[in-house]
């Protein structure tokens, strides 16, 4: 006998997760989505808002929205923790000096 499956998913989320700039909100959204949810019972849908992540969780139970939750949150430390290892003005505060005197940078370039 054949019977359907329907996934009844009454259990939801949304986080919404600011960065600096769109394109370090871009950024993790392109990290962050590599990995795929390890339960079929958990429904994650992305989308980046000016310099907002926004993230939709859905779940079958509440302990399932809260694992898969639990397991996002540490992986956007890590994000944020490589961007700010990378790059320590990126996530304290915009970059103000000159790129004047960089070697190899063809500043008429960067600007316009």
């Amino acid at each position: 006998m054949y019977f359907d499956v329907v996934l009844l998913l009454i259990n939801a989320s949304t986080l919404s997760i600011p960065f600096p700039t769109p394109s370090l909100a871009s950024t993790a959204h392109l990290a962050l989505s590599v990995d795929a949810e390890l339960s079929p019972l958990v429904r994650r849908a992305f989308e980046v808002k000016g310099d907002v992540l926004q993230v939709n969780y859905a779940a079958t139970t509440n302990r399932m929205l809260r694992v898969a939750v639990n397991g996002f949150i540490e992986s956007v430390g890590v994000v944020i923790g490589v961007m700010k290892d990378l790059d320590v003005d990126v996530v304290y505060e915009p970059v103000t000096e000159s790129l004047e005197g960089v070697q190899g940078l063809d500043v008429p370039k960067v600007k316009g």
